[in-house]
């Protein structure tokens, strides 16, 4: 009867309904926007969301080293909180590991550019995991310290309860120094390291604010069962909640799993293969070439996440082609660097379809309408 009646209500909606801001008396009522579950939506999100621009006298000193890194770089966004109030509903978090606090305090930007924007160091001596995109030279953030990024996600969350779920991904920075003098690298993440990025996500995040492997999974044996049979909550329970992904290469995802079968008592879900116990949810960021295996994707119950643009080349060219594929591939939620344009580039945007910060996923509809026992 549940199942019924989410379908029903995918088929009684309009399109382009606003499922955070119905209108009573249209199609776009919250009765029938509440049932459905919460895979059955399509938001608009950020990549790189804590991203602050390299400053003109850095990024000249980068395009002088390496001028096609440098045009990728160049891009930013404003507070987590402005975007969120904005209509994103996806964010993208780079954390580093800092077990001795302060091994990213003197990065190299600053050091070697005089006469460059200033930047408050302070907390990246401080301790606890820290969020920049490159060390060294592309290393300022809105939210310095993890905790600080997710302290500003909650109180926008409170603050607006009616929200759909957020998707927050999470980047675990590791790897070797730049080739330049003086260059730090990043510390590895170890299993302890996998278990401090839960607790610092658990110590802002009470549980009844959080989206788990383990509350979708429930009595299922596995994610991936419990994703094909649509255990996901519905919207009307996933009001005002936040789950986590895991965006990593396997050897961090096998690394944070460690001996579990699915993910039992993780807080993130993790990118992995369709095929695997584990999967609830999927990265897969090409949406010219992977629109059939994210349409697969999102009809095994999985949550997909894909990008509109990448390396400031769809503004550049002023190019809505990956774009336009990404709102009709169907995946759940659509990152980009230009929820805003970027005038000095084009008038390339992202934005979704209605302008509302959800809608009903446009593979739902031809789904839910096949005969429902």
């Amino acid at each position: 009867m549940i199942v019924a009646l989410m379908f029903a209500s995918a088929l009684a909606l309009a399109p382009d309904c606003d499922l955070e801001a119905p209108h009573g008396g249209s199609s776009c009522t919250r009765a029938l926007i509440d049932q459905l579950p919460i895979n059955a939506l399509q938001a608009v999100g950020t990549h790189n969301s804590y991203k602050l621009a390299i400053p003109p006298a850095e990024m000249a000193l980068l395009r002088a080293m390496a001028p096609a890194q440098a045009s990728g770089l160049d891009y930013a966004h404003p507070p987590l909180r402005d975007q969120l109030a904005a209509g994103a509903r996806q964010l993208e978090i780079d954390v580093f590991n800092d077990p001795e606090p302060g091994r990213y305090a003197r990065p190299l930007g600053l050091r070697m550019v005089p006469g460059t924007t200033p930047y408050d160091v302070a907390l990246l001596s401080a301790p606890g995991l820290k969020v920049m995109h490159v060390q060294d030279i592309d290393y300022r953030s809105s939210c310095v310290l993890f905790t600080g990024c997710l302290a500003e996600v909650v109180t926008w969350s409170k603050a607006n309860p009616d929200h759909v779920p957020l998707l927050i991904l999470l980047n675990l920075k590791e790897g070797e120094a730049l080739p330049v003098p003086g260059a730090v690298a990043p510390a590895a993440f170890d299993a302890a390291a996998m278990d401090a990025v839960d607790a610092e996500i658990r110590s802002v995040f009470g549980p009844e604010a959080l989206i788990t492997p383990d509350s979708v999974q429930g009595s299922h044996p596995s994610l991936k069962a419990a994703v094909a049979a649509g255990a996901w909550p519905s919207l009307a329970q996933g009001r005002g909640r936040v789950m986590f992904a895991l965006d990593a290469p396997r050897h961090q995802v096998d690394l944070y799993r460690g001996e579990r079968s699915s993910l039992e008592g993780r807080v993130m879900f993790v990118n992995i293969p369709e095929t695997e116990d584990a999967a609830g949810y999927i990265t897969l960021n090409d949406p010219l070439a992977q629109a059939d295996r994210i349409a697969a994707a999102v009809a095994a119950g999985l949550m997909v996440r894909t990008r509109a643009d990448a390396d400031t080349v769809e503004a550049r060219q002023n190019d809505g082609a990956r774009r336009d594929a990404a709102f009709a591939a169907g995946a759940q939620y659509i990152s980009t660097d230009y929820m805003v344009p970027d005038v000095r580039l084009s008038d390339y945007q992202v934005v979704l379809p209605g302008r509302g910060a959800a809608r009903l996923n446009p593979l739902w509809a031809p789904v839910t309408s096949q005969p429902v026992d």
